[in-house]
């Protein structure tokens, strides 16, 4: 499909605005009440982006998500409509939780609906704050939540999986959940890293099948996120990455 016109572009940009003033807005009050209301709020915030942009999601491998179980979700980074998406993709009673960049909660009416539903800011700056990261997640984990990472912690601009982060692992190993890996196909061609642009076309989520951590330690934390790394990569397909095995 075509690039959207400039006319096109001013009025998808007025509608996310207003959208996200809206629901941000709803979100903050909800939160008053409970996080969960916020977080639905949220999840309805990053469907409308998406009817808004044009961009339909087609998801795969729902049946490897277990009614009642929560997990540390994991999955690649490749553009900003990464977190529209797997608000759209992801069943609500997940209870999903992000670990978002730290500046994404300073932006008005989104961060502060995103604080509302229990997200985890991450700093990358200051990695001394990495402890205290660990243990809201972990308290989100404890209130029935399953966190969600990306595991690069950033976008990748040139379509390569960057190294996986140590820290979501660890959440996984001390709480024992299992590690849900999607794979996400599409983003970065629709808004490519760093760019405002979107190209409406579809996008695929990939959901692979849990991997358990109940009968490992912290010394198989290597072990556990190259076997992660690998799934993430399978299932992400080829459209705009670069495969690990490729030069």
């Amino acid at each position: 499909m075509a690039e959207l016109g400039r006319n096109q572009i001013l009025v998808r940009r007025v509608a996310f605005g207003a959208v996200t003033g809206v629901l941000g807005t709803t979100a903050v009050v909800a939160g008053l009440i409970s996080r969960r209301w916020a977080a639905l709020v949220v999840h309805l915030w990053g469907r409308s982006c998406l009817l808004i942009a044009g961009v339909p999601v087609t998801v795969e491998g729902s049946e490897h998500i277990v009614s009642g179980e929560r997990y540390v979700i994991m999955a690649n980074h490749e553009s900003a409509l990464d977190i529209p998406v797997l608000l759209a993709a992801l069943p609500t009673a997940l209870e999903v939780r992000f670990l978002a960049k730290k500046s994404l909660f300073s932006v008005p009416f989104l961060g502060w609906a995103m604080r509302s539903a229990g997200f985890v800011p991450v700093d990358r700056e200051d990695r001394s704050s990495a402890a205290a990261m660990l243990e809201q997640t972990l308290g989100e984990v404890r209130r029935g939540a399953s966190p969600l990472i990306f595991p690069e912690e950033t976008w990748t601009l040139d379509g390569r999986l960057l190294p996986f982060q140590r820290g979501g692992f660890l959440v996984a190993l001390k709480t024992g959940l299992a590690i849900l890996p999607i794979g996400l196909e599409g983003p970065r061609v629709v808004q490519p890293p760093d760019e405002g642009r979107i190209t409406p076309q579809p996008v695929t989520v990939r959901i692979g099948r849990p991997i358990t951590t109940t009968e490992l330690g912290v010394s198989n934390r290597r072990e556990l996120t190259e076997r992660t790394r690998n799934e993430i990569d399978r299932l992400r397909g080829s459209a705009g990455n670069i495969r690990d095995q490729e030069p």
